[in-house]
C-alpha cells in the first residue's frame, strides 16, 4: 500500500480532534508511512489502585497509535476504525512516561493489521510493558 499523500496532517488531526486522547494527555511524537510513535507523561490520574499505570491507559495509547499508523496508508476519502484488538500486559508498569510505537504489519483494502508496543523507563532501563495486535477496518469517511 502506498502512503496517504498528506499522512502527517491526517495523523496530527487525528490526535488533535480525539477528545478522549486529549483528556488523557496522549500526544504524537513522530510518524511516517506505516508507523506512529506516541507518548504520555504519567500523572496520578493514570494510575490504578496499587500505583501501577492502568491497563486501560496502556490499551488506549496502543489502540490510538495503531489507528494512526493504519491511517497513514489509507486512500483519500477513507479512514480506519478499530475492529478488534488483543493486548498482552507483560509486567506492572511504573514509569514517568509511556512511549508507544505502532507499525503496520499488513495493510489491506478492507482491513489493516498493526502491532503496537508500549514501554517506559525504570531506573534508566527501557522496559516493555505491553504489546497489542490491532485489526483496523478501512471504511469510507462520512
Amino acid at each position: 500500500m502506498q502512503a496517504h499523500p498528506h499522512y502527517r496532517e491526517l495523523v496530527e488531526h487525528g490526535f488533535a480532534a480525539a477528545n478522549f486522547i486529549q483528556d488523557l494527555g496522549i500526544r504524537l511524537a513522530d510518524c511516517g508511512p506505516g508507523w506512529v510513535e506516541a507518548e504520555l507523561d504519567i500523572l496520578s490520574r493514570h494510575l490504578q489502585q496499587n500505583g501501577f499505570i492502568h491497563a486501560g491507559v496502556q490499551t488506549t495509547l496502543a489502540d490510538h497509535a495503531a489507528g494512526a499508523a493504519a491511517a497513514t496508508l489509507v486512500a483519500d476519502g477513507q479512514t480506519v476504525l478499530t475492529l478488534e484488538f488483543k493486548v498482552n500486559l507483560l509486567r506492572p508498569a511504573r514509569s514517568e512516561r509511556l512511549l508507544c510505537r505502532a507499525e503496520v504489519l499488513k495493510a489491506g483494502r478492507q482491513a489493516t493489521v498493526v502491532e503496537a508496543e508500549v514501554f517506559g523507563y525504570e531506573n534508566g532501563e527501557r522496559r516493555l510493558y505491553s504489546k497489542a495486535s490491532v485489526t483496523m477496518a478501512v471504511v469510507a469517511m462520512l
